[in-house]
């Protein structure tokens, strides 16, 4: 039982609160450990073991860090186990955060295109001083649709299958591969293992995220449209959550952009280019909510089975 009310608290506070700026955030952490590292390993010889080693290393140590963590504090007193417990759930999850963010940039295309350039530019990492208001919406589109999953989905598996430590170790795999795992000369070779380790990691819950869109909005007849687009993408992930959303909205993802500099031609996602309008956003964010709220029940469902057939779980 303390695993449902510990997941229950984290996600009512995410639910409630986002990300709030003034808050010191983990993966900020995270993420100065990552830059170090890079800086002073991704140069000379043997980058790509270099990467491997550095990614490994900080995903066992999350893993193992957060484990002792919690062993210690439920030592001390269970609320206060439970407590931390519930905080880092608030921490990996994403939702909130995202939404808001998606839906400022609709507001703000809306004003002006340049506005809106500025406001995608926080939540995507493709170059967007050239981008159209349609290629603007489009993106803040997808990174909804890829966010549910890797902000929302894919931390809550690791939380059902490994407890906290799991979570917060997948969020450190999240958190590598964002930063170093790019197909750009820089990053080829010394993010190349974070990127597949966050392969592995999304694989099945970028697929359970896309089947979760289509079931909340009854359009399992784009079963099919999903699989298609979703398996022609480069990312073997990415694409089913964001094949998903095109295909309940009827719309066009995808398509060739710069990231760094330089340019990647990524196939398009379905071929009803229609205009975006803020009504897409707004249809958007309810079909990601359903998702969280459906998927989050499910979880407490499995965990008090797991509870009542005492199975042994983590946290």
């Amino acid at each position: 039982m303390k695993a449902i009310l510990i997941l229950l608290a984290g996600w009512l506070l995410d639910w409630r609160l986002g990300d709030p700026s003034w808050l010191p955030h983990p993966v900020v952490a995270f993420g100065k450990v990552i830059a170090c590292m890079e800086r002073w390993l991704n140069r000379g010889r043997l980058r790509r073991l270099k990467g491997a080693v550095t990614a490994l290393l900080l995903i066992a140590a999350v893993y193992v860090g957060f484990y002792f963590l919690m062993q210690w504090l439920y030592g001390i007193n269970v609320f206060l186990g439970m407590g931390v417990g519930a905080v880092c759930v608030f921490y990996c999850l994403a939702g909130t955060t995202l939404i808001r963010e998606v839906r400022d940039v609709f507001h703000a295309v809306d004003r002006s295109l340049e506005e809106g350039r500025a406001q995608v530019a926080r939540i995507v990492g493709r170059d967007t001083s050239s981008l159209s208001a349609q290629e603007v919406r489009q993106a803040a589109l997808e990174t909804l649709a890829e966010n549910l999953n890797d902000g929302v989905v894919a931390p809550l598996f690791w939380y059902l299958l490994l407890g906290v430590p799991g979570m917060m170790a997948y969020k450190m795999v999240n958190t590598l591969d964002s930063m170093i795992g790019y197909r750009t000369e820089r990053y080829h070779d010394f993010g190349c293992w974070a990127a597949r380790i966050d392969d592995v990691a999304n694989y099945l819950p970028a697929r359970i995220t896309a089947l979760l869109m289509l079931l909340v909005t009854w359009r399992l007849d784009r079963l099919s449209f999903v699989t298609w687009y979703g398996r022609g993408q480069d990312s073997p992930n990415s694409g089913y959550p964001e094949a998903a959303l095109a295909g309940i909205l009827d719309c066009r993802f995808g398509g060739p952009h710069y990231y760094f500099g330089q340019y990647f031609d990524k196939a398009y996602i379905g071929t009803n280019d229609r205009p975006l309008v803020t009504a897409d956003v707004h249809r958007a964010i309810a079909i990601n909510r359903r998702v969280e709220v459906s998927w989050v029940l499910l979880i407490v469902l499995v965990r008090f089975t797991l509870f009542l057939f005492h199975f042994p779980i983590l946290f």
